[in-house]
């Protein structure tokens, strides 16, 4: 049997390692700080210590009031709940404003409502480089009757940053609630919900900055009307109803405390280096190759590039069997066989959607990783060019021509 190829982690963007420092502060809540923080004795004291220090960091980190944080169990959660407390708070309104290159956690649900909840919902178009039409967001909102307007601040197939404050503005100045999914942002942008900012709600995940699963964080603006979506113990000051996940909590504070001192320094300038290269090395080799998305207004750690004739599907199989992860786009959609929704929004044709590949880095890749993925790339990406490295069968195990 041979040896497994080492791995080359350059999938950040579905989910991180956790940082070594974050899995320390972990441990002490694995074993003899059990307690659960809702209890009134010492142990149960030491563990609600602990999620309030966690909740002081994430608020930290964005530049928010520590009571306006509210733990939940995912960035998905968090969504949820933003959309079910607009709902109920404002009951008589039926219309609902997103764009059409929207995470799956919000335009799913979006979908759903549209087409089972009785609502209206105006899905505001991007342009090829993946910005949003802002007059057409603009036109979209119709005082008294837009109950939600959610944009992604920084798309999670392409890294595309959206103006998501003049967006919340423009919203505000309607009369509508807006929410932001800034699941990818935190932690490689700077965000600061002051005491004036235009925002209503802004979702967070703990395993997109190097904490653990299954945590996440929901912003709630304290001038605005909440309506929780989990009742029932009252947990997090009646917000979010359920024990808290003690142990995911005190990974996500510190790793938020860990990416807000990364913020200060030159880790992100780091980040785009790496990525830059990664690119030039890949495109150099191979020039057919084409970044999707604007090439400067995206995040530091995002690559995604359009591979022309190569099928997605078969170079991640190739590069699997080299130890390289990648993703055809949102890790949600791993294994499913439609084209990239958020590619064809821009504008683009399903060849290309499904020609696609994301890369994403994080401070723990090195140089030395970058110029191994880009090399495999090159070689997967000649092996199907050629028909070498094409699955024979695309049912049953997947048999490669040699």
């Amino acid at each position: 049997m041979s040896e497994a190829s080492p791995i080359t982690y350059l999938d950040n963007n579905a989910t991180t390692p956790i940082d070594p420092e974050v899995r320390e502060a972990m441990l002490p809540y694995l074993g003899e700080h059990f307690g659960n923080p809702s209890g009134g004795y010492a142990i149960a004291r030491k563990a609600r210590a602990a999620v309030e220090a966690a909740r002081e960091s994430v608020a930290g980190l964005i530049g928010a009031q520590v009571d306006e944080i509210v733990f939940t169990s995912c960035g998905t959660e968090s969504i949820h709940t933003s959309i079910a407390s607009a709902i109920a708070s404002f009951p008589d309104r039926r219309h609902l404003v997103t764009t059409a290159a929207e995470h799956s956690a919000t335009y799913e649900q979006f979908k759903r409502l549209e087409e089972r909840g009785g609502f209206e919902v105006t899905w505001v178009g991007v342009d090829e480089q993946g910005h949003v039409d802002m007059d057409a967001w603009s036109a979209a909102m119709r005082a008294g009757e837009t109950v939600l307007a959610s944009m992604i601040w920084a798309n999670n197939e392409t890294g595309v940053i959206a103006p998501v404050v003049r967006a919340a503005e423009i919203a505000r100045d309607n009369g509508v609630l807006f929410h932001s999914d800034a699941v990818q942002a935190a932690g490689k942008l700077s965000i600061n919900l002051g005491s004036e900012s235009p925002l209503a709600m802004l979702s967070l995940s703990g395993h997109k900055l190097h904490a653990p699963k299954g945590v996440g964080a929901l912003w709630v603006n304290r001038h605005v009307r909440f309506s929780p979506l989990l009742v029932g113990g009252g947990q997090e000051n009646d917000r979010r109803s359920g024990t808290e996940n003690v142990l995911g909590i005190v990974g996500f504070g510190k790793a938020a405390e860990l990416a807000r001192a990364t913020l200060a320094d030159d880790v992100l300038d780091q980040l785009a280096e790496m990525r830059d290269a990664f690119e030039a090395q890949v495109m150099l080799k191979w020039p057919q190759a084409e970044i999707n998305g604007d090439v400067d207004r995206r995040l530091a750690n995002t690559s995604n590039l359009f591979f022309p004739g190569i099928d997605a599907e078969g170079l991640l199989i190739l590069l699997d069997r080299a130890g390289v992860c990648c993703s055809p786009g949102s890790a949600c959609s791993t294994g499913a066989v439609e084209p990239s929704r958020v590619i064809k929004a821009m504008g683009h044709s399903a060849s290309r959607a499904r020609s696609s590949v994301r890369f994403s880095f994080s401070r723990f890749n090195t140089v030395a990783e970058v110029e191994v993925g880009a090399a495999v790339v090159v070689e997967a990406a000649r092996k199907l060019d050629t028909g070498l490295g094409a699955p024979t069968s695309r049912g049953g195990p997947v048999i490669f021509n040699s």
